[in-house]
């Protein structure tokens, strides 16, 4: 079971619609998630240790350094909308059976 936290800028209109797509990519992919959040980068940077993995546009990975050397996935999206590349990323990363 997964833990997910989705961040955007402000953590209002992208990060939620990111959720949106996340939750068809690991439901595509038969992935159990236990809490599926979203948030602004401010938010998500100070909380992403109590989550397995974080999604987020490419721009914005070396914000969550600190939680990626505490054992946290981080990924980045080129095309936050795109369920196709969540599933791929998902699979790269080792997390889909």
């Amino acid at each position: 079971m997964l833990n997910i936290l989705v961040c955007c800028a402000n953590g209002a209109g992208t990060s939620l619609m990111m959720k949106m797509t996340t939750e068809k990519a690991t439901k595509a992919l038969g992935i159990e998630v236990g809490r599926l959040h979203h948030s602004s980068l401010s938010e998500g940077k100070n909380t992403a240790t109590e989550y397995d993995v974080v999604f987020c546009p490419l721009n914005f990975i070396s914000m969550f350094k600190d939680a990626e050397a505490k054992g946290v996935r981080v990924i980045g999206l080129k095309n936050v909308m795109s369920q196709t590349e969540i599933e791929e990323k998902i699979k790269a990363a080792g997390l889909a059976e």
